[in-house]
């Protein structure tokens, strides 16, 4: 991963498709869908984040299982950070679902199964960094923030993918609704939509692979200390 991300180019791609997804997907013309209308646009933003905290989630497992493996305090760092960052999505999500429910559904806020699991997913993600934050003893902490991180993904995905399918929910894709392939996503969407889960996601690498680059100097700072 270090030898991958060696070279600056992913991160002019992530700012050349963040400017075009903030550019091009307020201007692009898009479906006029009943209800959704402009806010479809959102899509791009709110849908988009969400692969990207999925990502992000899934590349801490990754490295947490990695850490089990080898026990490598740089696995762990990677494995805290990319949690971090998909708890940084995971919020703006959110916020950005907020926005769209208050414009679709006329409220910031309702009473929905999708709404409530993924509320109870990033508590539980929220705790894994209190957890860490609380266990002083790297490897310890290393070691049951692992198990933890394990556990909060195999909650998570039943939580925010599974569960709301099974009741009535106001999400497309859920309790019934038809998901977003059944309406009218036509190429204009299309030519927003994936660049912006790739830029969303290369923008979470970012920001991931930046604080372990911190952590990692932060600690050569503190053995030359006490060296």
């Amino acid at each position: 991963m270090r030898t991958f991300f060696t070279n600056n180019w992913w991160k002019i791609l992530a700012i050349v498709l963040m400017y075009y997804v903030l550019i091009y997907g307020f201007l692009v013309d898009v479906p006029r869908l009943a209800i959704l209308n402009e806010t479809i646009r959102n899509l791009f933003f709110h849908v988009a984040i969400w692969f990207a905290m999925f990502i992000m989630l899934i590349v801490s497992l990754v490295y947490s299982i990695k850490y089990l493996k080898h026990s490598s305090l740089h696995h762990d760092r990677i494995a805290g950070e990319f949690a971090t960052a998909g708890i940084v999505f995971g919020l703006l999500g959110v916020a950005t679902g907020s926005i769209w429910a208050k414009f679709t559904w006329g409220d910031w806020w309702v009473n929905d199964p999708k709404l409530n699991a993924t509320t109870v997913a990033l508590l539980i993600y929220l705790a894994y960094v209190v957890l860490r934050s609380s266990i002083e003893d790297s490897h310890q902490k290393g070691r049951i923030s692992a198990v933890y991180n394990i556990f909060a993904f195999a909650a998570a995905v039943p939580l925010i993918f599974i569960l709301p399918r099974l009741t009535d929910s106001l999400h497309p894709g859920n309790g019934g609704n038809p998901g977003f392939s059944a309406y009218d996503l036509d190429s204009n969407l299309r030519t927003v939509f994936y660049p912006a889960v790739i830029g969303w996601a290369l923008l979470g690498v970012w920001f991931a692979t930046l604080r372990v680059r911190i952590k990692n100097m932060s600690e050569r700072i503190d053995d030359l200390h006490n060296y």
